[in-house]
């Protein structure tokens, strides 16, 4: 039999029921001896062993718990053993892998967490241990227990700046003592112990250098409300509509420059037109962030099914098929015709033009080799030149784009990103181009023939 017990905060806090349990022990263990708790164990004349050694070998805090779960569980095949942690058994992660078994039972202790909290003032909080505060969602308030040492401090403290930044407030507890620092000073204490805690309580909105999704909506909602803002306040889905348009592009040009800089404040931006439509929704009942989420949460998890199902996916190609494949079942797509005209009337016309030629070629519509492509292409490009009026030049143009969409998507080149990046280097040959004419005293709209195919030639060849 084995017996997890909470021995609590500080010295005395040991119940009656855990006494009564201790003394009637083959063995006990205790996590740590170095917690001032250990000593109601000494007041009583109750022997232990302690785990202390353990700590100093263990190649990680994984490590250490699986040893000392090992150790009690031997020991408890034949003996009626009690393993005695500092605080309360959910605040260790050993004591909280033995009570997963059957054959272990557990008394309640006062928490490091809920004493620490005590002690810089706070009720409502988020408890967490010091070894696992680096792998969790942290909000305020928020106490961090068990910050036993210096390096675990530092580990903590880049861990909790991350989220709330160098200089939020917080209180370094010690023996029941609070103590004012920013957070940058956690590992900066004179004296650690397995009495140490850290607090950090809640941060108005306006005192915040760090913010997460909750506090975005927070001001989001404050914008929209009947004495925020009254253009926030004014506008509709439709009104905004392009902004999530410019701001996508914006994102783009950031991605094409390899501007990480530039890239955090669009992706920022192009967030922010999502979060704006769905609170617009919100304000009617329709749906709200949580629900986008989960949705784009179960879309990823159910689209990969090479990741998180059975099916099996080799390389890039394969991976692309079975999300194609999850796509059209999704969305109720009984044939490839409900996926060509699935696509959003929104797009650029040449993205469109790609999007259904692709679409279309999963479908077995074939478009040929590249060369029967070119093809077809020259062949409507003699017919746009030789058109007898706008009408046809209109109808054999049309026919040159869709060629063009069609042989990109059979060389597997991005049609859009093709001419947007012919366009950009327009731009720079022509910069080239006027500032040479400029630079010898020309006017670049009377310019000569060979004149201008001069400046031309050195805009092209120097861009």
């Amino acid at each position: 039999m084995i017996t997890v017990i909470g021995l609590g905060a500080a010295r005395g806090d040991v119940t009656m029921r855990a006494l009564a349990a201790l003394r009637a022990a083959d063995k006990v263990y205790v996590r740590t001896q170095t917690h001032p708790s250990v000593q109601s164990l000494r007041d009583e004349g109750i022997g232990y062993e302690s785990f202390d050694a353990l700590y100093e070998h263990a190649r990680s805090y994984e490590n250490l718990t699986k040893h000392i779960v090992r150790e009690v569980r031997r020991a408890g095949r034949t003996q009626n053993v009690c393993y005695c942690v500092d605080g309360a058994p959910s605040e260790d992660g050993a004591a909280q892998r033995l009570m997963r078994y059957r054959d272990t039972a557990a008394i309640d202790g006062v928490s490091k967490a809920s004493a620490a909290a005590r002690a810089a003032g706070l009720q409502n909080y988020l408890a967490v241990s010091a070894y696992d505060a680096a792998e969790r969602d942290l909000t305020l308030p928020l106490v961090v227990y068990d910050l036993a040492d210096g390096a675990l401090a530092a580990d903590v403290k880049l861990a909790l700046t991350d989220a709330f930044g160098d200089e939020a407030p917080a209180l370094f507890v010690r023996d029941g003592a609070a103590k004012k620092i920013a957070l940058y000073e956690a590992d900066r204490q004179k004296t650690y112990d397995a009495t140490c805690a850290l607090v950090v309580p809640e941060i108005g909105l306006l005192q915040k250098k760090r913010f997460d999704l909750y506090d975005f909506l927070a001001i989001l909602r404050r914008l929209r409300a009947p004495d925020g803002c009254p253009w926030d306040r004014a506008q509709t889905h439709a009104s905004i509509r392009i902004n999530a348009i410019e701001e996508a592009y914006e994102l783009v040009d950031a991605v094409d420059a390899d501007d990480p800089a530039k890239m955090c404040e669009e992706a920022g931006d192009v967030i922010m037109q999502a979060a704006f439509h769905t609170l617009i929704e919100e304000e009617r009942g329709n749906f709200n962030m949580t629900d986008v989420l989960s949705g784009v949460c179960e879309k990823l998890i159910t689209r990969h099914t090479h990741v998180f199902g059975q099916d099996k996916a080799a390389g890039a190609d394969g991976a692309l098929t079975v999300w194609d494949k999850n796509k059209m079942k999704e969305k109720h797509q009984e044939t490839f015709s409900d996926a060509v005209n699935d696509v959003p009337e929104g797009f650029p016309a040449l993205l469109r033009a790609q999007k259904i030629c692709k679409r279309m070629q999963k479908g077995g519509w074939q478009s040929g080799t590249a060369a029967e492509t070119a093809a077809r292409l020259s062949a409507s490009l003699n017919a746009f030149v030789q058109a007898a009026d706008k009408a046809a030049a209109e109808a054999a143009l049309s026919e040159v784009l869709w060629e063009c969409a069609a042989l990109g998507r059979t060389a597997g080149v991005e049609c859009e990103q093709a001419l947007l990046d012919r366009a950009k280097r327009a731009q720079r040959e022509y910069t080239v181009f006027e500032a040479r004419a400029r630079a010898d005293g020309k006017d670049v709209t009377a310019l000569s023939a060979a004149e201008r195919a001069r400046y031309m030639d050195e805009a092209k060849r120097d861009t």
